[in-house]
C-alpha cells in the first residue's frame, strides 16, 4: 500500500546526512575559532615584545629559556629568501617582503608556529611575521 510517506529507510538515510553535515559544521566552526585564538594570542605576545624594542640577544636569550629554539638566522636579501623558501611556505612573500627592510632575521619554533622577528643594523626587534606549522 502506498500512503503517499516517504520509505523508513529514506527518512533515516536523510536524518543522518543531516545530522553529519551539523557536525561537520561544528566541528569547521571550532577549528576556525581555534585557529583564529591560537593566532591572537601568539600576535599579542610578539606586538606586546616589539613595544619595548628588545635586542636581539635579548630574544633570542628569552626565547631560548622558555624552549623556543633559534632554528634559523638570515642576513642578506640572498639567504632571506632561502629561510622563507624553506620555512614561511605560504607566506613567503610577506617574510620576504618585511625581512627586505631589515637587515637580520631570525626564525623561533614556539609551539605550533614560528616567528620570523626582524632586527635593525643595531640588533634592535622592528617587526615580526608569524607562520603556522
Amino acid at each position: 500500500m502506498d500512503d503517499g510517506r516517504p520509505p523508513r529507510a529514506a527518512i533515516l538515510v536523510a536524518s543522518m546526512a543531516i545530522t553529519a553535515g551539523v557536525a561537520y559544521l561544528a566541528f569547521l566552526l571550532g577549528a576556525w575559532g581555534f585557529d583564529t585564538r591560537r593566532y591572537g594570542q601568539h600576535e599579542a605576545r610578539l606586538r606586546k615584545l616589539l613595544l619595548a624594542n628588545p635586542r636581539l640577544d635579548q630574544v633570542v636569550q628569552a626565547f631560548e629559556a622558555e624552549g623556543s629554539p633559534l632554528v634559523a638566522s638570515a642576513s642578506g636579501p640572498r639567504e632571506l629568501e632561502q629561510v622563507a623558501a624553506d620555512r614561511a611556505r605560504d607566506q613567503k612573500g610577506e617574510v620576504v617582503e618585511k625581512g627586505a627592510r631589515w637587515p637580520q632575521t631570525r626564525v623561533f619554533a614556539a609551539g605550533d608556529m614560528l616567528y620570523f622577528i626582524f632586527f635593525d643594523e643595531t640588533g634592535v626587534m622592528r617587526d615580526f611575521t608569524l607562520v603556522s606549522r
